[in-house]
């Protein structure tokens, strides 16, 4: 989302305070033009976690296409239709060109370097850990 500039902080709890995005008029932009630009960190870092790779390659089967999955969600939202079918459709075109963008580090780095195991339980410091006797 190119326009996200301005957030607030809603602090009447204290501390227990959260972010508040409030310019959000452009997060889906026009449906005919692809924002490149936007994979510039990914491009550029060429790194991503395993879970959310996976979420975004299972997103991409024809049997939980990201543009259902939304259309299915906004069809409980008191203002829908919330996204246009071309909006919903360029969602679907997108997400290829992330994975597009996934699959050229991977080529270049290789997916040890690129893909991030997030998955893995961190090992416990050697001062943690369980000391067995033989």
């Amino acid at each position: 989302n190119m326009d996200r500039h301005h957030y607030e902080m809603f602090t009447k709890f204290g501390d227990d305070g959260f972010l508040l995005h409030l310019d959000n008029a452009r997060g889906f932009g026009r449906h005919s033009h692809d924002e490149i630009s936007i994979l510039a960190p990914l491009s550029q870092c060429c790194i991503i976690k395993r879970t959310t790779l996976l979420r975004l390659q299972l997103l991409a089967e024809p049997e939980y296409r990201l543009s259902d999955v939304m259309r299915e969600s906004l069809l409980q939202d008191p203002l829908a239709p919330v996204l246009t079918e071309p909006h919903l459709l360029a969602l679907d075109r997108r997400l290829q060109l992330i994975l597009k963008a996934v699959r050229k580090c991977t080529d270049t780095h290789g997916e040890a370097k690129v893909v991030a195991n997030d998955t893995a339980q961190p090992e416990a410091p050697v001062s943690d850990r369980v000391k067995l006797s033989t």
